[in-house]
């Protein structure tokens, strides 16, 4: 039957080519691709970033219980750690407890608290993220000052009366921060950098 197509018939552009389905090809391409991307996420998020939900009202109104963000597990590979910075932590007491909390003293600082105010190495600490409402008048040991160990950092809540923080259990070892809340992601008005 094909003989009797003419040459201008057998390659017109009307008449459409049996399809043949590649469904084998297909489905392996598509593995390949969410096997690679399974992997990079792994990758981000075992090296690079990691999303934690808060839970507690400690570090309130910076951040919020239930709140999202992600913690970047490598910056302190390449940079130190900073006061001011938001810092994620295994809980001195039971490290498999994570803590959150913002570096107040480094190694070497003289930390005092008289009345709710912080003094680093004799200075007040001016703090713009602890509101008023959030402030507590207690002073920590007497008003005496100490000073944060080697490899130690001090650490507080910006919710001050409502904290299990330093003053409690004491200046944290650099060996049990294992990253820095750096992005909130949820809810959506709280979406951005951290500061």
């Amino acid at each position: 039957m094909l003989d009797q197509l003419s040459p201008a018939q057998k390659t017109s552009p009307e008449m459409p080519l049996p399809r043949r389905t590649r469904t084998g090809p297909i489905l392996a391409v598509w593995l390949r691709d969410l096997i690679i991307s399974l992997a990079i996420s792994a990758f981000i998020i075992i090296f690079l970033y990691q999303p934690v939900k808060v839970e507690g009202t400690s570090m309130m109104p910076s951040l919020d219980d239930q709140e999202r963000i992600f913690v970047n597990k490598f910056v302190y590979r390449l940079e130190a750690i900073q006061r001011g910075d938001i810092v994620v932590f295994r809980y001195p007491r039971d490290p498999s407890k994570s803590y959150i909390k913002r570096v107040i003293g480094l190694a070497g600082d003289h930390i005092r608290i008289v009345a709710g105010q912080v003094y680093v190495n004799g200075l007040l600490l001016e703090e713009d993220y602890v509101p008023s409402e959030y402030a507590d008048v207690r002073s920590y040991q007497d008003g005496r000052e100490i000073v944060v160990p080697p490899n130690s950092y001090f650490v507080l809540g910006d919710h001050r009366t409502m904290s299990n923080d330093s003053r409690d259990f004491g200046p944290v070892n650099q060996s049990y921060i294992y990253g820095k809340a750096v992005f909130g992601y949820w809810p959506v008005d709280k979406l951005g950098r951290l500061r």
